[in-house]
């Protein structure tokens, strides 16, 4: 979701798909041909340590992608394959690089179809046919020849999110949980704001000196940045309860109010972002929404 607050730069053209970029010294970044208004120029596939190597978010199965990655590694092996979390854009090519590798998937847990969401429909950003070998739990670690990895599980974009700690050069691969170029989209029926929110604070009591995110560039001052998006979050809010205020009852006049010059192609998006934001408002009991709060729901102040 291309939510971006207006100091955070950024520039397309130092992330094009297909370039295998060292980014430090045990860290290697392909981008998938994936590009769009939702994944910037594509996914970010990293290749962590040497000889024997994990990859981190595989991406969409692509042919192509899987090849350049193969061809990244030629003389190596690739011992892991780790998943951040089951939207389509990050997890399909993890099953195509085991068949071709034999390397295992670990990482996220499979998605749980929410078969009664509040909008009434499913989840269909979701990839339902991921299958690890290893689902990781919290804390849980993983030692590799030159790294080590710790899952950290971070709500909120999807429920199922991990990001992983890199002990070695005290880094974070991010996934979508926390990117420089945006903010994170966070939909229901999976996504919660409740949830992410305390995700942020999570990753705020932590001392990871550079995040390694699921799309465009590095999170070099993450305390910081950790800070600027939880006063976005809050201000978003803030807007949201204010057009309720001002008597704009649905989610449509409320994202044309708070979303001025929003490009077409994200009016979903957006809409479902403001659903997440006054889902956690009715649940707080600070707006009603004469029962759950859905996208066709009619809110007002309590």
């Amino acid at each position: 979701m291309t939510e971006k607050p207006d100091d955070i730069p950024y520039d397309r053209q130092a992330y094009k798909a297909g370039d295998v970029v060292e980014v430090s010294p045990l860290v290697r970044r392909l981008i998938a041909p994936n590009g769009g208004p939702f994944t910037f120029t594509g996914t970010c596939a990293y290749i962590v340590g040497r000889g024997a190597v994990a990859v981190i978010d595989p991406g969409p199965d692509d042919e192509a992608h899987m090849a350049a990655l193969l061809d990244a590694t030629k003389g190596e092996k690739i011992a892991h394959i780790l998943v951040t979390h089951t939207h389509r854009d990050h997890s399909p090519g993890a099953r195509r690089l085991r068949a071709l590798t034999g390397a295992p998937i670990l990482g996220c847990k499979p998605h749980v179809t929410i078969e009664h969401a509040p909008s009434g429909r499913l989840d269909a950003s979701h990839d339902l046919d991921h299958d690890p070998d290893q689902a990781m739990e919290d804390g849980e670690r993983l030692s590799g020849d030159g790294y080590t990895l710790t899952a950290v599980h971070t709500p909120g974009h999807a429920s199922n999110h991990l990001c992983f700690a890199f002990k070695e050069e005290k880094a974070l691969f991010s996934g979508d949980h926390v990117m420089a170029w945006s903010t994170t989209i966070v939909a229901p029926p999976d996504g919660h704001m409740s949830d992410y929110m305390a995700s942020l604070d999570k990753l705020r009591a932590r001392q990871d000196t550079i995040y390694w995110p699921g799309h465009g560039g590095p999170v070099r001052d993450p305390q910081r940045f950790l800070r600027a998006l939880s006063g976005h979050r809050r201000y978003r809010e803030s807007a949201i309860a204010t057009a309720v205020d001002a008597g704009l009852d649905t989610i449509p006049a409320i994202v044309a109010k708070i979303y001025e010059g929003l490009d077409p192609r994200l009016t979903g998006a957006a809409s479902l972002s403001v659903l997440a934001h006054l889902e956690d408002l009715v649940a707080r009991g600070l707006i009603d929404a004469g029962g759950p709060a859905t996208l066709t729901a009619r809110y007002a102040r309590r």
